[in-house]
Formats: structure tokens, C-alpha cells, sequence
């Protein structure tokens, strides 16, 4: 079993918003993310979905996107992004798209055919609180690790010794310099060994698309940052 992930894909099927005005990255990109998808993965594997998956106002809107996703082979597994704006709950999603697996406050365990198992928490996170930030972002920071640790304590409970942990993000655990944060620090405590995250964009970011930090393997996954290709994250 292979793990990969892509985040960021921002289809618009329903709605009038392409994303091709923003440069040459983004033209006719799912064809390339599907083509790439449909050659490197079986149906045994698992693909990680990072966030801003759809760009509808409702759960109608995101249906015909997810509809395009779901023909795709693999165990799809998704975090919630900041421009997901149908996603109200949990319980919604799940029976909406039940093709799915929905990191919200939440685990899943995936077991392989070598007996080896990837567990999967995460939670979408939000910007690195600087001296610049407002309140409000700080409360929705905080919140968002509060949701993090919920995560991670289901997946402590449902994983087993010798399970490969998984943290699947949507916002960058760190600032752009990556240094140490409560993000990482929250993630090293828990023994998590790869962390998946996306949300930026363009070729002005400040991003390193793999990263080693503290015993941790970090991977930037978004869509136009990695060329519309899946990132390969694991073998089980």
C-alpha cells in the first residue's frame, strides 16, 4: 500500500470560477492530476486531500466535484481547507460522500496488506500567529489546536504498535522561516511521522516542498506547487 497526497485542487465544476487566470500552472489542471492519479494508483492505496477541494457554496455545488474525484482509485481521505465553505459538519459530509473518509476532530486506520497499518488525524489549522495577527485569528488558532489534539488522541486510541501516524493539514505548520511552533511541537509530542499540508500558492511562496524537521517528514502538497502531480508520501 502506497500513500499519496494532493491538496488544493479547487475545482469548480458547478461554479464559475477557473482557475486558469492565475498562470499557466493551473491550465487544464485536473486533467494532469487525473492522469498522473489514474497511472500511479491502485485501488489498495491511499491519497490524502488537503483541503480547498471544491470551490461550491454547498454541499450541491460540491457534489459534482467530488463526483470527478470518487471515480479516481484509492481510499480518498479529506481535511477540511479554509475555502471548503460547504463543509458544516462532519455528519454532512459523511453522508453526502460516503466514498470518503473525513478528518474532522476525528481518525481513520487504514490497514494494509502487509499487516501494517497508517493511521490518519489532522485538522485544517489556520495562519501562525504573528504581532501583527488580530484576536480573532488567535481564537480561531487556538481552536484549531484544540481540534488537532482531539484528532490525534482518537488516533492514539485506534492505532496499534508499529502503526505509521499521519497528520493531514490543510494551513503550513510553521511560519515561512519553519521554525518551531505549537503546531510541531503538538505533532512531535504525538509521535507523528509524516505531516501533509498545502494553502499556498504561486512562485513567489516561500515553501520547501519536503522537509526533515525534528524526526518529522513534512510535504507541501499543493496541486500547482508540485506540478499537478501526486506526492508520494509512504510505502506500507
Amino acid at each position: 500500500m502506497k500513500v499519496f497526497a494532493i491538496s488544493d485542487l479547487h475545482l469548480s465544476t458547478a461554479v464559475e470560477k477557473p482557475m486558469d487566470i492565475f498562470g499557466d500552472g493551473w491550465q487544464d489542471h485536473f486533467e494532469k492530476i487525473r492522469a498522473d492519479w489514474q497511472n500511479r494508483v491502485t485501488a489498495d492505496d491511499v491519497v490524502l486531500l488537503g483541503g480547498d477541494l471544491s470551490w461550491g457554496m454547498s454541499i450541491e455545488e460540491a457534489a459534482p466535484d467530488y463526483a470527478l474525484i470518487s471515480k479516481l482509485p484509492g481510499k480518498k481521505i479529506v481535511c477540511k481547507g479554509n475555502h471548503d465553505y460547504y463543509w458544516h459538519s462532519l455528519g454532512k459530509m459523511k453522508s453526502n460522500f460516503p466514498q470518503f473518509t473525513f478528518i474532522q476532530n476525528n481518525a481513520c486506520r487504514i490497514l494494509s496488506s502487509a499487516d501494517k497499518s497508517v493511521v490518519v488525524a489532522g485538522s485544517r489549522g489556520w495562519n501562525i500567529p504573528d504581532n501583527t495577527c488580530e484576536e480573532k485569528d488567535i481564537k480561531i488558532y487556538e481552536r484549531e489546536l484544540i481540534r488537532l489534539k482531539l484528532s490525534l488522541d482518537s488516533a492514539i486510541r485506534i492505532a496499534n504498535e508499529g502503526d505509521v501516524l499521519i497528520a493531514l493539514l490543510h494551513y503550513p505548520p510553521f511560519d515561512a522561516d519553519f521554525d518551531d511552533t505549537e503546531v510541531t511541537r503538538i505533532l512531535e509530542q504525538y509521535g507523528v511521522k509524516y505531516v501533509v499540508y498545502g494553502h499556498l500558492h504561486g512562485k513567489g511562496v516561500r515553501a520547501n516542498a519536503h522537509l526533515k524537521k525534528n524526526g518529522i517528514e513534512y510535504f507541501l502538497t499543493s496541486c500547482d506547487l508540485v506540478k499537478n502531480r501526486l506526492v508520494e508520501i509512504c510505502e506500507l
